[in-house]
């Protein structure tokens, strides 16, 4: 035979009020404790104004960027440099976008191939934009002239390398059997370089093709002179 044995629930305390004992035997309830009040924050207006300058800021640049973004051009510059009274070729323009500015007379990309054929009234160098005055139409050479080819050996040219419009003196040197002492003033003829062309001569050397440009009467000499293969160039003026 079993017996069930009930187990009461655990009653529990409930947490009074504390009480305090006073001197005359008693008891009385005592105070509260305080609940120490949280801090407030502190606003700090230094990162405030910093963040409300750095929205500004970009609001700004956004505008700025929009607007160069819709003033910006399509125009003509200088892919490789190019000298004073070279044809233009197609390789040597490229298009470039930058930003309108009325004072600079620049030429639209959609008429670059108006250029190519035209001649360099100017020295171009690379990357630099062209205007309406960097380009002609001239024919080369001009009415009264004529244009001669020279070979010259290195050793008959000046150091520096010659560019169109560079002012030069184009001198008979002397031939084999000639004197110095008894010889005369040599020949010497004015001309302007077009064009300066790297070659070889009959024998594989190197030698420089320089094509100037003489007064028709002079013409005919500088020819019979270049035929003999002595001469010499001399560089007088690079002034355009």
């Amino acid at each position: 035979m079993s017996t069930t044995v009930e187990r009461r629930p655990r009653l529990t305390r409930r947490a009074g009020p504390q009480l305090a004992a006073t001197g005359d035997g008693t008891t009385q309830q005592a105070a509260p404790m305080p609940v120490p009040t949280p801090p407030k924050p502190r606003r700090r207006w230094g990162l405030v104004a910093a963040a409300v300058l750095v929205v500004a800021l970009g609001a700004l640049g956004n505008v700025w960027l929009l607007q160069s973004s819709t003033d910006a051009v399509q125009v003509v510059a200088a892919r490789t440099a190019i000298e004073r009274g070279q044809v233009l070729t197609a390789e040597q323009l490229m298009s470039v976008s930058v930003s309108a500015d009325p004072a600079v007379r620049t030429v639209p990309a959609g008429d670059m191939s108006s250029l190519v054929g035209q001649r360099a009234a100017v020295d171009v160098a690379a990357g630099t934009l062209l205007t309406e005055a960097s380009t002609t139409v001239e024919n080369v050479p001009g009415e009264g002239f004529s244009l001669v080819g020279v070979a010259l050996s290195p050793a008959m040219l000046p150091g520096e390398p010659l560019v169109a419009g560079d002012r030069v003196r184009v001198v008979a040197t002397l031939g084999p059997q000639q004197d110095a002492a008894t010889a005369t003033d040599p020949v010497a003829l004015d001309a302007v370089v077009v064009s300066s062309q790297a070659g070889l001569d009959s024998v594989g050397q190197g030698q420089t093709i320089l094509t100037v440009q003489v007064p028709d009467a002079d013409a005919p000499g500088l020819a019979a002179m270049a035929a003999t293969g002595r001469v010499a160039v001399v560089l007088d003026s690079r002034d355009r």
